[in-house]
This record gives structure tokens, sequence and C-alpha cells, in this order.
């Protein structure tokens, strides 16, 4: 039986704890604070079992701000994703947003918005934190229903709102959830606001007395359902998009679309947009097309995982004789894509891919609207780790390409930039299927992403007779050939990946930025080394890197002097050591076969030699 708090305050007053003085305090605040029953006797049980061990990796280590604001396992502790961390975060952001805007009136009439997707508890996370807001006379834009993650950065921008938050933990095992958060700009957080707030949290630890207080969500003026305001504009917006020639073809196109949520929220919003978009109706997975938290058919939700998560996808596919699949992760963020091929199997882009086509679709899209226009006006962004496509068409096409740090937090600000520079910003992509088609919404969306895509292929079938498959052929001998491959092994000792990674920035006998020169005994020799981690990059005249550098993530690139470029890094997310490497060919060079076997050779050589799987006990991904 679980007691009250002021119960288990007594009882631990009569308990002999771990005799470590830190433990101990952090002990009592967690009994102390913690109003959520389940949670406080989850620690209460491992204080009566004396599991200090347990109890010390929970409560002495605290969640961060990181790269997708706070994800973790749902359990007690600071450490993971629980109601009393939910509220510290509400109340540390909060503070963070009242220093940054000191006018009451914009608390009041201006706000914050809150979203969440079907996970365990993220409607409850959601709820917590408007109530701290509410208590501090704000204006509260809370969704009563599921929603896409993209509708809060739309949300922001349309409402007018200081920042947002979704509640979500996207592609991650059930187990998880998480607190994203939007500044008033429309795009995630970057420094300083980060920093900021992780401070402003650390300051506003004890809950206030009215933190549990579900009375503030009863009958107050202040409180909001933005839905029926947000949403049907958002699916307007995304229409304009569209030109009439578009919208009639989509219409007569006879190809046919599966689509599958993956136990998600995706499936609603994406039936409204291809109906908005004068699409037959999806064919969906059924079995996956309801927000459902145990993700009972596919316990890794992340279409990026490819044919091992999207089985059902495809079976439904052949049964209907689709010619397209277009899958959703859990909160409608990213978009996967596959296409039948002449044998009837399914050709799976991967994110470069998808970011290709995407990128000669927006730029055709928008000749097409602007037959006389100068397009050295517009712009295209992908992330450091993304394939280089992009920057192969703006050198052809005189377009201006931008590099960016990894992740949607960097480029939606810089199209923010380049947007108030008067630029006309087409497309941003990373490899992680992620996509921003416009600057509607400043972050990647999968459902307007879904809904180019299918506009594309409808475009191709009918004006120019192709496929998507044919389309990347074309481009690729239009602009070159790019190949690159991606993906990790996963290790759950974060001191074993500091190991792995001090290695290579110790390579000569344990000399400071001393790195790697080759591979494979001096077959594919090293040109440049940057490390984003130090900030040292071997190709400058000072040695030091251009891109913005972070010491509490490691990420090292290798560029190789047959022009292979290989990215090593951390997940900020996941337990994981991802790996990306690309070689990108001339349009002259034809032989795309020995470019792709290279770098696989290459690549099988680099996880050997520079990650050491066997030696260091890492688990491989799955293929």
């Amino acid at each position: 039986m679980c007691l009250s708090s002021a119960q288990m305050m007594c009882e631990l007053k009569n308990m002999a704890l771990s005799g470590d003085p830190e433990l101990d305090g952090q002990i009592r605040k967690w009994i102390r604070w913690d109003k959520c029953p389940s949670t406080a006797c989850q620690i209460m049980d491992a204080v009566r079992a004396s599991d200090w061990d347990t109890l010390r990796k929970r409560l002495c280590k605290r969640i961060s701000f990181g790269t997708a604001g706070l994800r973790a396992c749902m359990r007690a502790g600071f450490d993971s994703m629980n109601e009393l961390v939910v509220i510290q975060a509400a109340q540390g952001l909060c503070k963070y947003i009242k220093d940054q805007y000191p006018n009451p009136e914009d608390w009041a009439e201006r706000g914050i918005v809150f979203g969440y997707d079907g996970r365990y508890n993220s409607h409850r996370f959601a709820e917590l934190s408007a109530m701290v807001f509410l208590g501090n006379d704000f204006k509260v834009w809370l969704f009563k229903r599921y929603v896409a993650t993209p509708m809060i950065p739309y949300s922001i921008i349309r409402l007018q709102c200081l920042a947002g938050v979704m509640v979500t933990a996207s592609h991650n095992p059930k187990e998880d959830n998480g607190y994203k958060v939007y500044w008033t700009n429309g795009a995630q957080i970057i420094p300083p606001h980060d920093e900021g707030i992780q401070e402003s949290i650390m300051e506003n630890l004890e809950p206030e007395p009215s933190a549990w207080d579900d009375s503030a969500m009863c009958g107050n003026s202040q409180l909001s359902d933005p839905y029926d305001i947000v949403v049907p504009p958002y699916f307007d917006a995304m229409k304009k998009r569209l030109a009439c020639s578009q919208l009639e073809q989509n219409a007569r196109c006879p190809i046919t679309f599966t689509y599958t949520a993956m136990h998600g929220v995706g499936y609603e919003f994406v039936r409204q947009a291809f109906a908005k978009a004068n699409f037959k109706p999806i064919i969906s997975v059924c079995e996956q097309q309801e927000p459902d938290p145990e993700f009972p058919t596919t316990p890794m939700p992340n279409p990026e995982e490819g044919k091992t998560s999207l089985d059902l996808a495809l079976k439904t596919a052949k049964s209907s004789g689709s010619e397209i699949i277009l899958a959703n992760d859990p909160d409608a963020d990213r978009l996967a894509v596959a296409e039948v091929r002449e044998d009837g199997t399914y050709k799976l882009f991967n994110g470069n891919e998808i970011g290709a086509l995407l990128g000669w679709w927006c730029l055709e899209f928008y000749k097409l609207r602007n037959p006389d226009c100068d397009v050295s006006n517009c712009v295209m962004i992908s992330s450091t780790v993304s394939s280089k496509i992009l920057r192969s068409m703006a050198e052809s096409e005189g377009f201006e390409f931008f590099e960016t740090l990894t992740g949607f937090k960097w480029m939606g600000n810089k199209a923010i930039e380049q947007e108030q520079a008067g630029k006309t910003v087409l497309f941003a992509f990373e490899e992680a299927i992620g996509f921003m088609v416009g600057t509607s919404v400043l972050d990647k969306d999968g459902i307007s992403a879904a809904v180019q895509v299918a506009t594309m292929a409808c475009y191709l079938r009918c004006k120019q007779c192709m496929t998507l498959q044919e389309k990347l052929r074309d481009i690729y001998e239009t602009y070159g050939f790019h190949t690159s491959i991606c993906s990790y092994v996963i290790c759950r000792c974060p001191p074993v990946i500091e190991q792995i990674f001090e290695r290579l920035r110790t390579w000569d006998e344990g000399k400071a930025d001393t790195y790697p020169t080759s591979i494979l005994n001096g077959e594919y020799e090293i040109e440049n080394v940057r490390d984003l981690t130090t900030g040292y990059d071997s190709s400058t005249g000072d040695k030091k890197a251009t891109l913005p550098t972070s010491s509490s993530s490691q990420m090292i690139t290798f560029t190789f002097k047959n022009g292979a470029v290989v990215t090593l890094r951390t997940s900020g997310t996941e337990p994981k050591m991802k790996f990306y490497a690309e070689i990108c060919g001339k349009p002259e060079e034809k032989n795309w076969a020995k470019l792709s076997n290279t770098l696989k050779i290459m690549v099988d050589a680099i996880v050997d030699e520079f990650y050491e799987p066997e030696k260091n006990d890492l688990q491989r991904k799955k293929e």
C-alpha cells in the first residue's frame, strides 16, 4: 500500500539511509516534493530495499535540455520523465519567459501553447505544464486532443505566442516521453535559450504549492483549445502551396497511396491533408491507424528503421496494389517513402534520397510558378550529416545553399535568418527523414511532406511519365551520383563512448588533436578532420571550426582524399553512436556501382577500426 507524502516523510525520519549526504538529501527532497503516488512509491520502495545504486543513478543525476528539449524513460527520478520533473521544467520555462518578456500583458495576451501525442502520460504532462502557466497569469492554449508535432510551431506563429511545448518522445520506444520546446519565432530553442532555460529550471526546482491543483483547469477564462483556430488555416496554407493544375492532376492521377501512422497521431491529419489536396482517400494500415501507447505491432515505431518497422505497410501496399507507401513516425513530423519496383518489390528511399527528390521538386515547382524568376534569391538548407546533393544542385542552378549543425533547431533558425534577409527559403532537410517544405512550419513536418511527395509523384507520372526512382536517377545524371550510408551502433555505457572518441582525437600516442590519417593500412587517406566537440578543424588556417561547437556531444568528420566524407557522432536522444558517410560523383562519372562499392568498403573499415564494436561490446544495427 502506498502511503501519503506526509506518512512517507515520517517513515524516512525513522529510517537509516545511505549515509551519503548528497543522496540522502535528494531522497528527502523527492519524497517532500513529489505528489504523484506511483513515482513517490517507486523511490520509497527503493529506499526500503536499500537500493542505493539505483537511487544514486535516479536522483543524483539530472535530465537536462538537449537536442530535443527533454527526453527520457518515464519513471521516478530526476534523471527521468515524470510529473515532478515536468512541473520543474514548466516552472523554469515560465520564469525564463517572464524574464525575457517582463510585460505582464504579453503573458496574458500572447501566452503559450501546449500539445501532446498519444503516449502514456503525454496528456497529463501537458496539463500539469498548463497549470503552472495559468498560475503565473499566462494565457494558455492547450489542445484538447492529440496533435501532430508540426501544429505547435505553426500555432506559435499563428497565435503570436511567446513559446510552445510539444509533449512527445517522437519515435522512441513506448517507455519514453519528452518535452520539446519552441521559442517565439516558431523554431526549436537554440543557445542561449536552452542554457538559460536549464539555469532557470535549476533555480526553480521546488514545486509551487498549487502545482498539482487541478482546479486551475476548471472554468478558467485564460485556458483555450486552439484546434479550430489553428488546424483549418494550417491546411489552407498547405493547399496554397499547390497550383490549381496540380490539384486537378492529383484528382486524375491513378497512383494509390498506402499510409501508416505507426500507432501515432498522423492518420487524421494526413487524411484531411489528402482531401484538401484533392487526392483519392489514402489506403490506411488499419492495424496502426489509431494512437496506441503500447505500439503493439512495432515495438520500435521508427519508420527510419526500414523494413523492420514497415512490415505491415508493405503487406497492405502489396495486397491493395498501391504504388507508393507513406509512413509518419508517431508524432508525424518525419516521413518515410517507398515505391514499387518493376518486379513488385518495394524500394525504400533513405532520407538523403527523399531530400534529393524534394529538393528538385521545390525548385521545379518554384520555376513553374515563377517562369522568369531569378533563383539566386532562393535558399535551400541541409544539416552537416546529410547528403551534399543540395549543394551540387545549387552550384549548377544558382540558388544559395547553407549547411548547419545537425537538427532542425539549427535549420529552422537559419531559415528565419535568411527570410529576414529577403531570401525565399524553398526547402530544408536532414537525412533522418525530416523535411521542411516552405516556411509555414519552421520545423520538420511529415504531413506537408507527405502531400508534397504525393503531388510530385502525380506530376512525374502525368507530365514526365516517370516514377520517383526514375526521377532520382535523372537527378544523379544531372548533378552527379551521390551515394550514402547512414547507420549506427548501440552503446549503453557513456564512459565507453567517451573513451572511443577520445582515442580518435589522441591517435598519435595520446597527443592532443592528432587523428587517424587513413584506413585499411593507408589504402584510403584522410585529407581533413573537423571535430565539433573540441572546435578543431585541420582545413582552416587557424585550425578552428567555423560551425558552432558543443563539448556536450561527440561529433568528428573525416574528409578523405577520394572525396568521401564520414561523420561520427552520438545521438542526443538515444543510446546510439551514429555514422554518416557519402561519396559524391561528378556528372560525368557514370560507374555508380564502383562508387557505391568503394563507400561500403570504407564504411565497414571505419566502423571496425574507429568504433571497434567487438572490443567495446557494441551492438550493430539489425539489417
